[in-house]
């Protein structure tokens, strides 16, 4: 359902979530290789958060990333829509456009009543969760 995008970027905002407040900035070839994940790909969605300030990133020698924001203010949703926008919450699952409950010219497809209520439970766990709360289930992201 998440792209691999999605979930490589999740995964890393937890895991810098997991670095000492004193460590600094952690570096994308020090991320890569403990989760790993492509360099070149992992760098393009690290920027993407980045640019939503969920990241903060500096270049150089003793450059890298760390995050931005507190974890416990930084949800899954965001992530999610930074990374893979909201089509998983907006987009008709047969269709892949805009779904009936957005708009209201469409007829609905035969899976609409099922999947709206699977699309509210989703937005409601990414709402919920946030960063902190994977990084207290102590579940290893590697």
């Amino acid at each position: 359902m998440l792209s691999n995008s999605c979930k490589y970027g999740i995964r890393a905002v937890i895991y810098l979530a997991n670095q000492p407040a004193d460590n600094g900035k952690t570096g994308i070839k020090q991320i890569c290789n403990d989760l790993n994940l492509p360099t070149p790909f992992l760098a393009k969605i690290l920027q993407q958060l980045v640019k939503q300030k969920i990241l903060d990133s500096s270049k150089g020698p003793h450059g890298g990333f760390s995050l931005m924001k507190d974890p416990r203010k930084i949800t899954l949703l965001n992530i999610v829509k930074t990374i893979d926008g909201d089509e998983i919450f907006t987009n008709c699952i047969i269709q892949n456009v805009a779904c009936k409950c957005t708009n209201k010219h469409k007829e609905a497809c035969a899976l609409h009543d099922d999947y709206s209520k699977v699309r509210s439970e989703l937005i409601s766990m990414f709402s919920k969760r946030t960063v902190f709360d994977l990084i207290e289930t102590g579940d290893d992201i590697k």
